[in-house]
């Protein structure tokens, strides 16, 4: 249940226009979380990367029915959508610890964020749907 509540809190944080939109108070909140929005990024590159690591080790899912491959192309979606927004939320904070002495690595970095940046609301929105879904399916799985 914790992957899922965390999921929908990437996603809120990754749809900040959106939601201050509609209730304006949450700028607020917002501000008090920006400057932990790296290490929020972090916990969500390393979420994704257990996910994928579900995901790589269940193959033999895929030949058990409907089920299971429903399941792993759940757990597929739900790495990728962490990871995608895990990277922009920390591009910050890797950049300057980890791509600040490469420059190859950083233009990289900087070319893949240029990518990823025009999806982010629908990363986010992605995030909370299969934050929902997963706790829907825990409670009727």
């Amino acid at each position: 249940m914790i992957y899922a509540i965390l999921l929908i809190i990437f996603g809120l944080l990754a749809i900040p226009s959106l939601i201050i939109a509609k209730k304006p108070d949450a700028k607020e909140l917002y501000d008090k979380v920006a400057p932990f929005m790296g290490i929020i990024g972090i916990v969500a590159i390393l979420n994704g990367l257990w996910d994928l690591w579900i995901a790589i080790t269940n193959l033999g899912a895929l030949s058990a029915g409907f089920r299971g491959i429903f399941l792993w192309f759940f757990f597929l979606a739900m790495a990728l959508v962490q990871l995608a927004l895990g990277f922009i939320m920390a591009y910050g904070l890797i950049s300057k610890h980890l791509l600040s002495k490469n420059e190859t690595a950083k233009a990289k970095g900087e070319a893949t964020l240029a990518k990823l940046v025009p999806l982010q609301g629908k990363l986010g929105i992605a995030a909370i749907a299969l934050g929902i879904i997963y706790i829907i399916l825990l409670v009727v799985w």
